[in-house]
């Protein structure tokens, strides 16, 4: 969910919450100031009418409450005395209404000329029914007019103030260190996204820095180690060659010159492995992976036969994903060399090219490698001294680079799967 329909999100039930809260404490606090309102009226309306009974006796035999608000009748000085002024709420039938409607009655006494009287003063109130329904509606509508306030100002300002962020989410998305050069600095007045700025500019620097320095530091040191390597396997060679080594001294020096060989390999898929990791292979185009396959069967046949291992190639499709060439001979070698290397003797090969995917399949160990693993640098299944554990990285970090899809399954035969981006 995106930013500022995250926070519209909170803002929306917060806002709900508040609203609700708010119109709870409102409704009694509108209750109460109604009550004190009608209070008020009918003890106004208790002076007058005493007042007038004062003066007017033809007032005082009002028994029921007919055309008039109130109604009098005497009652002994014990009973007046008791009388205390009371207010309540009741019921009580209107006719133009036809129905029952809530009323509020104030119960009161009073004396004139030695004589005591009961007074009951009636008025009408608003049904409470109705003032929740009207006041949950005008709830209603102030709450989805906020809402749609709120919405429209954050999609069109807020959004619009979100800018400095979203363009530096998309340099960070889409920099490529060593290849892209340092984004242009982004134009914002907001104080957090300058800091934010000057932050990403010093990651981009930094980070472009130690690229540069771990690249030259690996082709120092590559450059620095295959030099002696060649040097001394050369050396090593001549002195093989002379007449007065002995067997013993022979088989140790083809023993020393295997280990140097394999420590140059070693050192070579290092390098690889670091060049591709610091994408420096990017620029691509268009690669006939048929192609490939046959060439590389071919490079290795000699190999293949020794182990009398076959190979069997069913095409459906010319696959001509984009990538650098380079890269995808290596990509191609280090599966067809994997399936044979890590064969049986009188094993198989099986490579299916369809749309879109490359398949290659062989017999081998009846246990399955471990899915977690396979693709580790270093991991090795078999204690061969001559497997570096770097070929299927190096497949691994190739496949990222060009966001290719490598998968590994056992079906009786190990299986690994290329599925290329449309």
């Amino acid at each position: 969910m995106k930013l500022h329909h995250q926070s519209l999100k909170y803002l929306s039930v917060a806002l709900l919450c508040i609203i609700t809260i708010w119109a709870v404490i409102f409704y009694f606090a509108l209750l109460d100031e109604v009550y004190d309102s009608l209070d008020d009226g009918l003890d106004n309306t208790r002076q007058l009418i005493i007042q007038r009974a004062l003066q007017d006796t033809s007032l005082l035999s009002r028994t029921e409450f007919r055309e008039s608000n109130y109604i009098i009748h005497s009652i002994s000085k014990h009973e007046a005395l008791q009388q205390k002024d009371i207010f309540e709420d009741t019921l009580m039938y209107m006719q133009n209404e036809d129905d029952l409607e809530p009323v509020r009655i104030l119960t009161t006494a009073f004396q004139r000329d030695e004589r005591y009287y009961h007074l009951r003063v009636m008025t009408s109130m608003v049904e409470e029914d109705d003032l929740i329904e009207s006041f949950f509606w005008g709830l209603l509508w102030l709450y989805l007019i906020l809402m749609a306030v709120i919405i429209f100002v954050n999609n069109r300002v807020l959004k619009k103030l979100w800018d400095p962020f979203y363009q530096i989410l998309a340099q960070l998305r889409g920099y490529r260190v060593g290849t892209d050069p340092v984004p242009a600095a982004v134009v914002t007045n907001v104080t957090e996204f300058k800091q934010l700025k000057i932050a990403v500019e010093q990651l981009f620097n930094h980070t472009l820095k130690a690229f540069n320095s771990q690249k030259q530091f690996t082709e120092n040191a590559a450059h620095e180690l295959q030099t002696p390597l060649a040097a001394s396997i050369n050396k090593l060679e001549i002195l093989l060659e002379r007449q007065q080594v002995d067997e013993v001294q022979v088989k140790q020096l083809a023993e020393v010159i295997e280990i140097l060989q394999r420590l140059t390999r070693f050192n070579r898929s290092l390098l690889l492995l670091s060049r591709i990791e610091n994408r420096q292979y990017l620029q691509g185009e268009e690669v006939n992976i048929n192609g490939l396959v046959k060439e590389e069967v071919e490079n290795i046949n000699d190999f293949a036969r020794h182990k009398k291992v076959t190979f069997k190639i069913t095409s459906k499709e010319n696959l001509k994903p984009s990538l650098n060439k380079d890269l995808a001979r290596i990509l191609i070698s280090n599966l067809i060399k994997n399936a044979v290397v890590h064969n049986i003797q009188g094993g198989m090969v099986n490579v299916e090219i369809t749309p879109g995917k490359f398949l290659i399949c062989n017999t081998g160990s009846e246990i399955p490698l471990q899915k977690g693993k396979v693709f580790q640098r270093f991991f090795k299944e078999t204690k061969n001294a001559d497997n570096t554990g770097l070929g299927l990285a190096i497949v691994k970090a190739i496949t990222e680079t060009y966001l290719i899809e490598v998968s590994y399954t056992f079906n009786g035969k190990h299986c690994f799967a290329l599925l290329f981006p449309a």
